[in-house]
Parts: structure tokens; C-alpha cells; sequence
């Protein structure tokens, strides 16, 4: 992992922050935006950023979009045609999703944008309206970071290549994708960052091993959030020990179930963490999506990993891993807010009396899992055990 000095990162809360100061920049782009997002829905978000970039490739700016071929199924033709009609180029990964083989689960679940080779964005929040105005829900717990600064020169190069080999292989014509910028990566401020990716080639392990380094060398305070969590045994091992060596560590997790399955099969290994001193808060204000964490009040993470098998295994993913004190605090601040404001902490006397449909629910839930981790997640071992 290469810390950058220099750089100035910016803390987006939830959409309510993020979407604005996406807009605001394609607006400003001049020359060309890359955007790639799991999902982009066809509501009043997604129009927004569609009209955005549709502005900008009319005036002249290059502008490329990638959206999962799973994620964004629901996708309206209407819209796509609109944003390539107005001069956006579009691609699709993997849009076959109905072919049943190993590789259709390698999903492009990053979220990840850049304006100019000058500005990125990166974090956990997809192109979709973040609350649920119908039930009533407030929206999303998430966070993206705005990035300025010699971290560009390992972001940029990330978006361009992936365009280049999904286009390739889609037999699309390259020939209006504009030669490669160089990104501007002088000095912008005074944090230390690196950018992390997981793919299934040079970078199988990144993110799940800077969590594991900061894990195992923390001396005081791990608080972690993220949406869905499902760690594998080197993971639970390392949170475990660190709680045994005095460190408080804290887990804000889901209280609202997105997905049933995976919410179960975590909730399996809650009594482990209880009975080995660690803290959890589930979140039931609205639905959690983020994924980022704060380890000694110094190392952060920002992204779009989840921590189960499907993150850390098979999608591509990208986070931020930054050092920097004030960043931690504010970061720090938020989560902390979050539990005392809008969670409820699980006791280990209450989890224990649990009814047993409940249980069985969870144990069922958790060999699905796992049955699902063996068949995909190959390669890995015992890993995911």
C-alpha cells in the first residue's frame, strides 16, 4: 500500500452532500468525466446526474459511464438513449447476468468518478435517489470522499484501463475515447492517502489485507460500519484479538435487512463477538450502506467493500485508506452519533435468549452462506470458513 502525501480529501455524508458536489463538477468538467456505479436508477437522482453529463458531453466535455450489468438492470432504455443521444458513452459490465457460471458474480461494484484527471470521487454511494419517501425512511447512511491531489495519478489510470478492456471486449469502437490526460497531481493539501483496489488480477487481496494490517497493529479503538458483514475466520480472528489486548472495538451494522440472506447469516456470528468483548450497535434509523472505518484515530477507510465473501472474493471494489487526525475525528464523530442517535447496542445477557425460530433462521441463513462461498469464493482456502 503507497501512502501519497498532499493530498486534500474532502468527507461526503450520504447523498444529501455527494450528489450536489458530483453535479456540481460535471458541470465544471472541461475535458472529461469517468463514472462508474453499481447501480444508476432511473429516478430523480439518476436523472439529475444523467442531465449532468449529458450537459457536458454537449458542450464538448468526453464523458463515460459504466454501470453493472446486474445492478443496474432496471435501467430504463429511455434514459440511456437520452444521455446517448446527448453525446454520453455508455457500456454495460457484464449485462449477460443470467448465464449461470462463477464469472457472473464478479460484479463492478465500485463507485468511483473522475472529472478532468483533477477531481475524484470515491466511496459507497451508488446514482439512486438515497430516501424512501413511500415508507417513510430517511435516507441512507453511506459516505463518499472528494479527492484532490497526487492520489489522482493511482485513481485515474484505474478507470481508464477498465473502459479500455470493457470496451474491448464488447467490440465497441474506441476510436471517440480521448487519448489518456495526465492527471494533476500536485500537491493539494496535507493528508497522506492511498487508493485501493480488489479485481481478480494484480490486486486479489488490497483492501482486505489494509484492513487486517490496521486491525492487527491497533492499540486503542476500532470502530467499523459496514452494510454487509460477513468476515472471513483471519478477519474474526483479528478483531477478536485485538478486543483480547485491551483495544475497544465497535461494530455499526445493519438493524434494517436490505438483503435477508446475508443480514441472517451475519447475525450467526454475533454471539462469537459478544462473548469475545466486542461491541455491536445495530443501526434501525434507515438503512446502513456505508462502509468505512476508523481504527486509533488515525487510519481511515473509505469505499465501496462490504466485508463478506462477494466484496473481498469476486467484485471489483475501490476504497481510500487515509492517515490523518482531523479526517478521523470527523469521521469518527459522525459513526459516533450515528450509534447514540439512531442504533440500538446488542447485549450479550438478551442474545442469548433469543427464540429458536430466530436461531434457526440465522444457522440456516449462515450455511447457505457459506455453501454459496465454497462453490464461488475458490481459491481462497479455508478463508471464508
Amino acid at each position: 500500500m503507497e501512502l501519497r502525501e498532499g493530498n486534500r480529501i474532502v468527507l461526503l455524508r450520504s447523498g444529501a452532500e455527494y450528489f450536489p458536489a458530483l453535479e456540481a463538477a460535471c458541470d465544471a468538467a472541461c475535458r472529461e468525466i469517468h463514472l462508474e456505479t453499481y447501480i444508476f436508477e432511473n429516478d430523480g437522482t439518476g436523472r439529475m446526474i444523467a442531465a449532468a453529463l449529458a450537459r457536458a458531453a454537449r458542450r464538448g466535455v468526453a464523458a463515460y459511464v459504466m454501470v453493472d450489468g446486474f445492478g443496474s438492470m432496471n435501467l430504463s432504455r429511455k434514459l440511456i438513449e437520452q444521455m446517448r443521444h446527448a453525446g454520453v458513452h455508455f457500456l454495460v459490465y457484464r449485462a449477460n447476468i443470467w448465464r449461470f457460471k462463477r464469472a457472473r458474480l464478479r460484479r463492478l461494484h465500485r463507485k468511483l468518478a473522475v472529472i478532468d484527471a483533477q477531481i475524484a470521487f470515491v466511496g459507497g454511494i451508488n446514482i439512486i435517489d438515497d430516501e424512501d419517501t413511500v415508507h417513510g425512511i430517511p435516507p441512507r447512511f453511506d459516505y463518499a470522499v472528494r479527492v484532490e491531489g497526487p492520489l489522482l495519478a493511482d485513481i485515474y489510470p484505474v478507470v481508464k484501463r477498465l473502459w479500455k478492456l470493457v470496451s474491448a471486449t464488447q467490440l465497441r469502437s474506441r476510436r471517440a475515447e480521448t487519448r489518456a490526460l495526465q492527471p494533476d497531481s500536485r500537491p493539494r493539501g496535507a493528508q497522506r492517502a492511498a487508493f485501493l483496489v480488489r479485481d481478480n488480477l494484480r490486486h486479489r487481496r488490497e483492501i482486505e489485507d489494509a484492513y487486517l494490517d490496521a486491525i492487527e497493529c491497533s492499540q486503542s479503538e476500532i470502530l467499523i460500519a459496514n452494510a454487509y458483514f460477513f468476515p472471513g475466520l483471519s478477519f474474526r480472528r483479528a478483531l477478536m484479538d485485538a478486543a483480547a489486548r485491551g483495544v475497544r472495538v465497535r461494530l455499526l451494522l445493519q438493524g434494517r435487512p436490505e438483503y435477508v440472506l446475508l443480514y441472517y447469516a451475519s447475525r450467526a456470528l454475533y454471539g462469537a463477538f459478544l462473548d469475545a468483548g466486542i461491541e455491536i450497535h445495530e443501526y434501525h434509523h434507515s438503512f446502513l450502506h456505508a462502509k468505512v472505518a476508523v481504527i486509533d484515530g488515525e487510519w481511515i477507510t473509505v469505499g465501496s467493500s462490504n466485508i463478506d465473501p462477494f466484496s473481498l472474493v469476486l467484485a471489483r471494489e475501490a476504497n481510500v485508506v487515509i492517515e490523518d487526525a482531523a479526517f478521523a475525528r470527523d469521521l469518527g464523530a459522525s459513526l459516533l452519533a450515528a450509534i447514540e442517535q439512531g442504533a440500538t447496542q446488542l447485549k450479550r445477557e438478551r442474545w442469548t435468549e433469543a427464540a429458536w425460530p430466530a436461531r434457526t433462521a440465522m444457522w440456516a441463513c449462515y450455511g447457505i452462506a457459506r455453501c454459496l462461498t465454497g462453490m464461488f469464493a475458490y481459491g481462497r482456502g479455508k478463508e471464508f470458513a
